[in-house]
């Protein structure tokens, strides 16, 4: 073990005081939980809970089964299979990612309500009365599961993808020898292989479907997400927000058990002998154009309608030739909350791992876990856990103030927007951590002893070696981090400063106030930044399939 070096304890200093960021705000909640709010809770239990338990648990399984048959149906086919279009598909699968839950519901609203553009053109041709009765009532639960999957499904997608196209030929052959046709080696040898992956694709589903608050309160849904806020802002219950927040950590400790319940048990190893990967079949004909046309039909509707839509309504509405300066003040905010919050993710996240690749301790391995927890608390539990923590901070700068005989500064963090950039921060440090982390381990450590060999220390090693190698990961959670920042709602809407509006905000107000076409071209604006990262995550997804 390397022993402890300036370097190093500064490090590992800057991981524990990480750790304990990420943690304040979930000791917080249980705090405010504490406080007694019988008569609140009277009400709660008598009209609330049951109903809200009820529709989150339905939300949650609806939107993971439905996103489950997407993704991992998609993944199969374009892993597996050789058919025109396959490469292009590649690029586009991903692409409902750019498109935030709250953007899909308010379009598909848009759409499908009466007098919208589904309505007017069925009234072409068919009498009005028929045409509201085909209409699909999408303010409701099988339509929150309907909308939020279409573009949450990429998650599953995207990590059963991996592991379909690594997956040894010799287990498909070893069926096809057994006499197992295409759906009995699916079914019996691809889709247990790929449990692991699923459980994950599946959690992160889980967990950003329980993160939402605009796509459920505007489709009609009570989730218990929607009953936090309510019970927050609407009754004024700091203490019985915090109580619903306990439940819903509960369940999101439920999810991470699950995940790791799917992975239990299953190694993906390949053969020493038999590396070769899985041969792709290759369909023509009515197969083909059958299983490009399957493929396509979640893209068209979990990303080619809505960002359509929004260009749509952004030139016929005229907001591109009359661009507003507010959207300009909200787009600025967005992009300085974002970039901030980016930029100090990224050093605290290289720090954390950095204090444990230099000298691995108990400590630094639990602080560095616990880094990477903050991207499994709901958007909205982090801004309240978040809210009793950066008063006290500013309440005690004002005493302090008020004790030195200055004048108040007033609610320093709070006003000024630091606290929204911690909220990011919290919430999003495990893209940095994980992709850093990652990064590190293709790195041998006979780099570092060589380095060490020749006097060079751990600043300079980190200098020279870890930093160029480490480049592209880190490129990589800076695109995720930025963008995830621009799409966050919850947490952005509860702990901005009184009259700062953000991009995502923005569009939030003009949906409450049922003109959300005006804020078109503000989510075409997140949209069109999220396009680029998407892609960009996609570039070196495709590997050569093995030998005939």
């Amino acid at each position: 073990m390397n022993r402890p070096t300036h370097a190093g304890r500064i490090a590992a200093s800057i991981a524990v005081a990480t750790a304990v960021l990420v943690a304040a705000p979930v000791i917080s909640i249980i705090v405010l939980a504490l406080q007694p709010a019988p008569d609140l809770w009277r009400h709660l239990i008598d009209y609330v809970l049951p109903a809200t338990l009820l529709d989150t648990t339905l939300l949650l399984g609806g939107v993971a089964a439905l996103s489950l048959a997407i993704g991992t149906g998609t993944a199969w086919t374009v892993s597996l299979h050789e058919f025109r279009g396959r490469q292009m598909l590649l690029w586009l699968l991903p692409l409902p990612l750019a498109i935030p839950t709250y953007l899909a519901a308010y379009v598909y609203v848009d759409l499908f309500e009466p007098l919208g553009l589904i309505h007017k053109t069925l009234a072409l041709w068919l009498p009005l009365p028929d045409t509201v009765r085909m209409l699909p009532n999408l303010r409701s639960l099988p339509g929150a599961i309907i909308v939020i999957a279409l573009v949450l499904y990429p998650y599953v997608y995207l990590s059963a993808r991996t592991m379909f196209q690594f997956q040894s030929a010799e287990f498909a052959e070893a069926a096809k020898t057994l006499g197992a046709g295409r759906w009995t080696t699916f079914w019996r040898i691809s889709l247990p292989m790929a449990r692991p992956a699923l459980a994950v694709g599946t959690a992160l589903v889980s967990l950003e479907t329980l993160n939402d608050i605009g796509a459920s309160e505007y489709l009609g849904v009570r989730t218990l997400t929607v009953s936090v806020f309510t019970t927050w802002l609407n009754r004024g219950s700091l203490a019985g927000a915090a109580q619903l927040s306990c439940f819903m950590l509960a369940i999101v400790a439920g999810l991470i058990a699950i995940e790791r319940y799917g992975r239990r048990n299953v190694t993906t190893e390949f053969s020493a002998e038999s590396p070769r990967l899985t041969q792709r079949t290759k369909l023509t004909g009515i197969k083909g154009t059958c299983a490009l046309a399957a493929c396509l039909l979640p893209v068209f509707l979990g990303f080619l309608v809505p960002f359509l839509y929004l260009a749509h309504q952004s030139f016929k509405r005229g907001l591109l030739a009359n661009f507003d300066l507010a959207l300009w003040r909200d787009a600025f905010n967005s992009v300085a909350f974002a970039s901030l919050a980016t930029l100090t993710a990224l050093l605290l996240g290289l720090a954390t791992i950095l204090a444990w690749r230099w000298r691995s301790t108990a400590l630094r391995f639990v602080a560095m876990n616990i880094a990477q927890l903050g991207y499994t608390l709901p958007g909205l539990v982090l801004a309240l856990g978040l809210l009793a923590p950066v008063l006290a901070i500013d309440n005690t700068i004002n005493t302090l103030a008020g004790w030195l005989g200055r004048s108040l500064p007033g609610l320093i963090i709070v006003g000024s927007g630091a606290a929204v950039i911690i909220a990011y921060v919290i919430r999003f440090l495990a893209v940095p951590t994980g992709f850093i982390k990652a990064g590190f381990e293709r790195i041998p450590r006979d780099y570092d002893d060589s380095a060490r060999a020749v006097g060079a220390g751990q600043t300079t090693t980190m200098r020279l070696i870890h930093l160029p190698l480490l480049r592209p990961a880190m490129l990589g959670a800076v695109i995720v981090v930025f963008v995830d920042c621009l799409k966050e709602l919850p947490a952005t809407l509860l702990l901005r400063p009184l009259n700062v509006d953000t991009l995502a905000t923005s569009i939030y107000q003009y949906a409450s106030r049922g003109s959300f076409e005006e804020g078109a071209l503000a989510a075409l604006l997140i949209v069109a930044a999220s396009i680029g990262p998407v892609a960009w995550l996609t570039r070196f997804s495709d590997v050569p399939a093995g030998p005939a």
